[in-house]
């Protein structure tokens, strides 16, 4: 049975503060959607203190971002990006189209074909994060998306430099400096100055993660993502030095990351809290992750392996730290998951920035029905059917008469009833029987 040593916030504390954030979302899309860009431009200069001439970024002032930053810092964007894009090709490799002949001339398939459109959003209110552009404008391209948009909100006032250059090395077709819900809603529905999109995809605060939820269906969305979490699993092979600094470094994202101890060893359970407040008193960003730890932050003592895989799954993490013994056995084993990493080697923050797996993953248990961004995500796996002789559209029509019978549908019958008598010179009634 699993113990608890340290909880965080109760459910019933999560569902208050997610109505608040839903009223505000519907509010900021009618207004956009309702008065287009002049309420863009009211809510931009009220959350983010940015009303600036023109949103979209001009290629003069892409320049003067890229200017800004030094040839090492371009080498290291332009190196994850080709990490992310090599295991992007790889998996583009994987999706194959197919036609196969079923029955003697019946032809079905499928076609994977790229969305045409897409809005990748990029967070920056607390921190410019720049490998956000990487995971879905890089990923989006490798798709073969032909127009691919980004934004992003400012930093410090202006656009981040570092985060303009990495959308625009990473093949954005136009660059956008707005925030949160606002710039949601714009890609999503279209103002004067920007043409909509497709899909819309990327990580975001909790706002910005209702604002996908409420706008999917208008259009598509990668996943609901919201504030990170994070999940180690360990065992006394590891020291609470190693699972605190991989607690917290996640908890630095924001005011409420969940973060979670699950581990077999008491001993290390409490060395860990002890390390915990310990790095707290050191890390620069402990204003924000000490919050994070003390309102979600989680302490779990279970009695066996097999009790920290039911834990596991039960919680549905967005990222799991695996480091014990065997971490074999939980990749075997455990079902819900964003994304794994296994063993003490390897580490959230790999995934993160740099290693070439997508860090755009579920968030809120989505982790029960759903993977993280891939690009597969930009990919719409279409079918299609092609009945190449005369006996093949009688014998299928004959079926296809008798099944739509069967549910009332007469004028589907008649669909079928009508190749039937020219294909197979058979006289059909709309009863699927023939003379």
């Amino acid at each position: 049975m699993p113990r608890h040593l340290k909880t965080g916030r109760t459910p019933e504390q999560t569902t208050a503060e997610a109505k608040k954030v839903r009223d505000i979302v519907t509010g900021i899309i009618e207004d956009i959607e309702s008065r287009g860009e002049a309420a863009l431009r009211e809510i931009s200069g009220k959350f983010d203190k940015w009303n600036p001439p023109a949103f979209r970024l001009s290629e003069q002032e892409i320049e003067s971002c890229l200017s800004q930053l030094s040839r090492r810092n371009l080498d290291d964007i332009k190196f994850a990006q080709a990490q992310v894009r090599n295991f992007a090709q790889a998996q583009r490799a994987a999706l194959k189209d197919l036609e196969v002949e079923t029955l003697p001339g019946v032809i079905l398939g499928h076609k994977n074909m790229p969305v045409d459109s897409v809005g990748c959003y990029v967070p920056g209110g607390k921190y410019p994060l720049v490998a956000s552009a990487h995971m879905s404008v890089v990923t989006a391209k490798v798709a073969g998306v032909t127009r691919v948009i980004a934004s992003s909100p400012p930093y410090h006032g202006k656009p981040s430099p570092a985060v303009v250059a990495a959308m625009h090395l990473g093949g954005a077709d136009e660059i956008y400096c707005m925030g949160g819900v606002q710039a949601i809603a714009a890609m999503a529905l279209g103002t004067k100055s920007i043409a909509p999109v497709s899909m819309i995809v990327g990580p975001g605060n909790a706002f910005v993660a209702e604002a996908k939820r409420q706008l999917f269906g208008r259009v598509g969305i990668d996943l609901i993502a919201g504030p990170t979490e994070t999940l180690v699993i360990a065992d006394e092979t590891v020291d609470g030095e190693l699972c605190a600094t991989d607690l917290l470094g996640q908890a630095e994202h924001g005011f409420n990351t969940p973060a979670i101890l699950l581990t077999t060893s008491e001993k290390l359970a409490r060395e860990t809290m002890t390390e915990v407040e310990r790095l707290l008193s050191i890390l620069p960003t402990a204003e924000l992750a000490s919050i994070s730890w003390r309102d979600y932050g989680e302490v779990i003592v279970c009695d066996s392996d097999e009790d920290m895989v039911r834990e596991a799954d039960r919680i549905a993490s967005e990222h799991v730290q695996v480091m014990t013994r065997d971490p074999e056995y939980f990749f075997k084993n455990m079902k819900n998951y964003g994304a794994l990493f296994l063993g003490p080697r390897t580490n959230v923050a790999y995934g993160d920035k740099v290693i070439g797996t997508n860090h755009t993953l579920p968030t809120g248990k989505a982790a029960r029905y759903t993977g993280g961004l891939w690009v597969g995500k930009f990919i719409k796996t279409c079918t299609y059917q092609k009945v190449l002789t005369d006996e093949a559209s009688a014998m299928i029509g004959e079926y296809c008469s008798r099944l739509c019978v069967l549910e009332g549908f007469l004028a589907h019958a008649e669909q079928a009833n009508i190749r039937v008598r020219r294909y197979g010179g058979r006289n059909v009634t709309y009863a699927g029987a023939a003379d």
